[in-house]
């Protein structure tokens, strides 16, 4: 039988390599590598306009979704102003994932939002984010140092019974993390699962009415330990097969 084929929503980015500079659309090799590792098929799904009016096109030809880490979203998408703290956002693949995450939900599309994906998803359904985390918790325990996991491994408290909890395999999870924004206001539909340790700050969220739709706020992907994506990839791939 067919690998489930996994779509992964990749970053904008300015990059260089060999001779050029140029825009790219990139994912770490880590997502695709833990896909890889879990069976699946991983696929890079470019953003365009015509995919944002009709995301069926894309999602009918995947088994699962999803949503990688990155740049801050847009607060204007939920409509705050934007705080100094927040840094580039790219509206285009803000408002690519938000129609792909809904349209993913009405289908009940397995899918998964790591990091700046749970924000997303929170965001799609309408609900907000802390925009500066150290404003808020009052520490730098999210993001310890930026630009690596060094240091960043805490422990999350899952809800017994809970989709995050099934797929973590464990409460409490230790995980690693990296972000300075988080929820404030929970979308429509999404319950918090999980929350931080050291300050209860939201670190899971799922839609109890989907069979598979979960944002985690750390890294599984970054930690060959964690179970996340493969709970993902084995979920496409049991839909995909009572499909056939």
């Amino acid at each position: 039988m067919a690998r489930p084929a996994i779509a992964i929503c990749p970053s904008f980015e300015r990059a260089r390599w060999h001779v050029w500079d140029d825009e790219a659309i990139l994912v770490p090799r880590s997502y695709a590598a833990a896909v890889q590792r879990a069976g699946g098929l991983p696929l890079i799904l470019a953003p365009e306009e015509a995919l944002t009016r009709d995301p069926d096109e894309a999602l009918e030809r995947v088994d699962g979704l999803l949503l990688s880490g990155g740049a801050d979203i847009d607060p204007g998408l939920y409509h705050a102003q934007h705080d100094p703290a927040t840094g580039e956002t790219y509206p285009e693949r803000d408002a690519f994932e938000a129609a792909l995450t809904r349209r993913a939900m009405e289908r009940d599309l397995p899918l998964l939002g790591v990091c700046r994906g749970m924000q997303l998803m929170n965001v799609a359904c309408g609900g907000t984010l802390h925009q500066h985390l150290p404003d808020v918790v009052g520490h730098e325990g999210h993001r310890p140092v930026v630009g690596t996991f060094e240091g960043s491994d805490h422990l999350v408290r899952l809800a017994e019974g809970s989709l995050a909890y099934r797929a973590a395999g464990e409460s409490p999870h230790t995980v690693l993390s990296h972000h300075h924004q988080g929820v404030d206001r929970v979308g429509e539909g999404l319950t918090v699962t999980g929350w931080a340790e050291m300050d209860d700050l939201p670190e899971a969220l799922e839609a109890t009415d989907r069979g598979f739709a979960l944002g985690v706020q750390w890294h599984p992907e970054a930690d060959e330990r964690s179970r996340l994506v493969a709970a993902l990839v084995e979920e496409a791939a049991a839909r995909a097969a009572a499909r056939v």
